[in-house]
């Protein structure tokens, strides 16, 4: 079976060290694409267009960046600038609620939003009032309706309309001073629980959290604040899921089938020393960037996948200090510092794999990202199923050559055996027949043993 992999031969020729060049040139594409990446919006669905559109209007719509939900309004400036505003989403479930709201602080945010909120309840009837979010819904409170005509924003006319499913909640809104139609900040929300009194908590999935930006009514263009976190997330699930979840992998297959058996290929130890630094290399900046985004959460923290992660970091940096600690091969305690290296080695790359698919959890409803990780471990396993059968055979293979060549050395020494002894006995008898040398012992080649040793 396969010995230890962590040892090299010092005669072995070294191949350059491409991993990590390419290992750099593929982080800088990768940070180079998502960095000028622009926030595009697509317009909305026709189900969305022909609820909110008359014979005498149709209004501005666009699909908004989370929670499928999309966005429309209509503007008319008197007095005071007035907006119909139109905002619809999917409730699924048998009870559920969406809204949204304008925010007259410094950016879009919950806490301060004044917001209406459109209710599905379990009996399937619908109603749609108007909230101030205040500090209290975040430690439990319950959310309850409220004037907003002293907050310097008016909902009147406030509708909720249902197809299939699908609700839109709309208002005439007049808004004060406080608030610009050229950088308006506006949060919106779905959430699948609500009773009597009003809506429940919501999830607190990403999609959820990321529910802020900052709109031109004029233009349509709008800018996320969370439009910067999530080009870092999609960069940090990228790199992990390269670096800790496929080259480490792969860095383990070479070592394990390449080194002596059943391959014999003499690059084996600087190949797998190039993938297990790339690997490391692309896991880790994944990490940091993970460490940034979980700093910049004011509100939310996935607490296992960050210690998880930091776990993982840990102890895969003590395996790649083996380049330089490991002891050497003639050390008496080295097979015990081996066992340690694989053990801690595999159970690194389980652990591995529980925690991407934890961070691909975060990014629910999207499921791209667990099937491809799902696609990158079944290619995984296949090479490994392959590699382990071939292992196998070719042990099988050798045992069993191994046992029939001594089973042939075994009936050669017993046949040689078994000549000498006729040999022996062969001249005892010519000896006592008195000089007989034609008689049947003199056909025994007295050569013959001697072949056969």
């Amino acid at each position: 079976m396969p010995s230890n992999m962590f040892s090299s031969s010092s005669n072995s020729p070294k191949p350059p060290l491409i991993f990590p060049l390419l290992t750099t040139l593929f982080l800088f594409l990768i940070l180079s694409a998502t960095s000028t990446a622009a926030q595009s919006f697509s317009e909305c669905s026709d189900q969305f267009r022909d609820m909110i559109s008359t014979n005498r209007t149709t209004p501005n719509c666009r699909k908004l960046t989370t929670l499928k939900a999309e966005f429309g309004w209509t503007i008319s400036r008197n007095k005071t600038t007035t907006v119909e505003v139109f905002f619809g989403a999917q409730l699924d479930d048998d009870e559920g609620w969406l809204a949204w709201g304008v925010n007259p602080g410094e950016r879009p945010q919950m806490i301060g939003t004044r917001a209406m909120v459109g209710i599905k309840y379990q009996n399937k009837s619908f109603g749609v009032d108007t909230y101030n979010i205040t500090r209290d819904t975040k430690i439990g409170c319950q959310l309850r309706p409220s004037k907003l005509d002293e907050d310097g924003v008016i909902f009147s006319n406030l509708k909720i309309q249902n197809r299939s499913d699908f609700v839109v909640i709309s208002a005439t809104i007049n808004l004060g001073f406080e608030y610009n139609i050229l950088g308006l900040h506006q949060v919106w929300q779905v959430g699948n629980k609500a009773n009597e009194k009003g809506p429940e908590k919501h999830p607190t999935t990403l999609q959820n959290v990321d529910s802020t930006e900052t709109i031109n009514l004029n233009t349509n263009i709008g800018r996320g604040v969370g439009q910067h976190r999530r080009h870092l997330r999609t960069v940090h699930g990228i790199l992990n899921i390269l670096g800790w979840g496929t080259l480490l992998p792969l860095g383990v297959i070479l070592a394990r089938y390449f080194r002596e058996f059943p391959f014999k290929w003499k690059y084996w130890f600087f190949a797998h020393i190039n993938i297990q630094i790339a690997g490391y290399t692309l896991g880790t900046i994944g990490w940091a960037i993970g460490l940034v985004l979980g700093h910049s959460s004011r509100y939310y923290t996935f607490r296992i996948h960050r210690i998880l992660a930091i776990f993982i970091f840990t102890f895969t940096t003590l395996q790649m200090l083996a380049l330089r600690l490991k002891p050497e091969s003639k050390d008496e305690y080295r097979k015990y510092w081996d066992m340690y290296h694989h053990f801690l080695g595999y159970a690194l790359l389980a652990l591995i794999s529980v925690n991407i698919f934890q961070g691909i959890a975060i990014f629910r409803p999207d499921q791209t990202w667990k099937w491809a990780y799902i696609g990158v471990l079944g290619a995984l396993a296949a090479i490994t199923l392959a590699f382990e059968i071939r292992t196998w055979v070719k042990f099988i293979k050798e045992q069993q050559q191994q046992k029939n060549e001594q089973d042939s050395r075994k009936q050669v020494a017993e046949v040689g055996g078994a000549g000498a002894g006729a040999g022996a006995g062969g001249v005892g008898s010519g000896g006592g027949g008195g000089g007989g040398g034609s008689g049947p012992s003199s056909d025994i080649p007295s050569a013959a043993p001697g072949e056969m040793q």
